[in-house]
């Protein structure tokens, strides 16, 4: 098969794999007890999981973008 057929390199589906595996390790961040009805959790508004978490999924997914919108090289 002729690699102009395709419209991915290799180097696109690496970044796609690593923007994917950042997304998964900000939904991992995100993770935690959660509070019940008899019981208050105040970890649900730590800074990890208000603040950090979310920005690591928007840079996985802006990773992604990238890695699709990338042009291969000739």
């Amino acid at each position: 098969m002729d690699k102009k057929n395709f419209a991915f390199d290799k180097m696109n589906f690496i970044l796609l794999a690593v923007g994917m595996v950042i997304v998964v390790i900000g939904f991992l961040l995100m993770t935690g007890a959660g509070s019940s009805d008899t019981m208050y959790e105040p970890d649900i508004f730590s800074v990890r999981r208000i603040k950090v978490a979310p920005v690591v999924c928007l840079i996985g997914f802006v990773s992604m973008i990238y890695a699709v919108v990338r042009k291969p090289k000739d």
